[in-house]
């Protein structure tokens, strides 16, 4: 299993209450897809924001929270 928490990733489908978002994050040498729900339910992030994984829910599911600085 890859480590996935903790790894930043770009947003490229928006996130956010009743949605599921998508994140691009950089593993095994390229990027992949995952799909991505906010740590906070209430929350929404914008396509192009950076996050950072708090959860991973294999296979392809995380939670992120905004990335400091973003």
């Amino acid at each position: 299993m890859v480590p996935l928490i903790g790894k930043e990733g770009r947003v490229t489908g928006r996130i956010g209450p009743g949605l599921v978002g998508e994140v691009m994050i950089a593993i095994r040498g390229g990027a992949e897809a995952f799909y991505a729900h906010p740590v906070d339910p209430r929350e929404e992030i914008g396509v192009g924001s950076i996050v950072v994984v708090v959860e991973y829910h294999p296979p392809r599911t995380v939670y992120v929270a905004h990335a400091l600085g973003s």
